[in-house]
């Protein structure tokens, strides 16, 4: 997996934050160990997964002490069943010591975003609709968790509110409603996606009227997301892009993307994750 510059820049004061609430003024359970005492040492999967947060967790050990060594098994993107072997370390006892905690923190938290973000591609396999992430991201991981969903064959909606406009029910009731709302951000020539957030058919008429290129289709029912899939397609020369979003769950995703919507976004891929749980061990001859 490729990671944008952006999101490499990112990685390394997302590391030193965590590893400063971590060790705080030192780890003094590592100071017990001799200093010169070197070991090697394992990161095992508990459970099946596909893997992200390499470079997050290499960057642990890098910030510790440079003279670790991490040798990978598993790259990012790749699947992992329980009791897989992820990589292997070798370096100073003390150093895997105090990096351990954080460095699982960043595997187990990225993974069980591609993994979940995974599940759902695979549930809408065969369609032509691709799942989208949200700003509903953990606060400082923004970045990160986008490359997991990345990892995990989904696709990645805005990264903030600088890089796209997207217009929702309180911006419209402010702008006056759906077409000066429209027009707003299309008098604004900012060069980014713009779309707007409707909750009936009547609203999406209007969106279309107005000229919108992509609308969010907010807790649609099936019934009603295939009538807009329906009138989109017969309006005028051009259709607009349809993303379905709200209570999405992976029960119901299938029958969603069946209704012939480009995009589905949820939130539920980087906000309702459970850890992956990862074990290191440590090998002492």
């Amino acid at each position: 997996m490729t990671l944008s510059d952006e999101q490499k820049a990112s990685i390394g004061p997302a590391v030193a934050s965590a590893l400063a609430e971590d060790i705080g003024t030192g780890d003094l359970t590592a100071a017990l160990i001799n200093a010169d005492e070197v070991v090697g040492a394992t990161i095992v999967a508990r459970e099946s997964l596909v893997l992200c947060g390499q470079l997050w967790a290499e960057e642990v050990f890098a910030q510790l002490d440079d003279t670790v060594i991490v040798d990978w098994y598993v790259g990012d993107g790749q699947t992992a069943a329980e009791d897989d072997v992820i990589c292997k370390l070798v370096g100073p006892a003390r150093s895997l010591l105090t990096g351990e905690r954080t460095a699982l923190n960043f595997l187990q938290t990225l993974s069980a975003t591609a993994t979940a973000t995974a599940t759902y591609v695979a549930a809408i396999d065969g369609t032509n609709t691709q799942i989208l992430d949200t700003r509903k991201t953990i606060p400082g991981l923004r970045l990160a968790q986008k490359y997991a969903v990345a990892c995990g064959g989904g696709k990645n909606h805005r990264k903030g509110l600088f890089d796209a406009i997207l217009i929702k029910e309180n911006h419209i009731r402010s702008a006056g409603g759906i077409s000066a709302a429209l027009k707003s951000a299309q008098d604004m020539n900012a060069d980014v996606l713009i779309e707007i957030e409707v909750e009936s058919h009547e609203e999406l008429l209007e969106a279309l009227d107005a000229g919108a290129t992509r609308i969010l289709l907010d807790n649609f029912s099936v019934l009603d997301l295939q009538q807009a899939v329906h009138t989109n397609r017969n309006y005028g020369y051009t259709a607009a892009e349809l993303e379905a979003s709200g209570n999405i769950t992976l029960e119901s995703v299938r029958e969603i993307a069946a209704t012939g919507v480009d995009y589905i976004s949820t939130g539920a891929i980087t906000k309702n994750i459970g850890a992956i749980d990862f074990s290191m061990l440590f090998k002492i001859d």
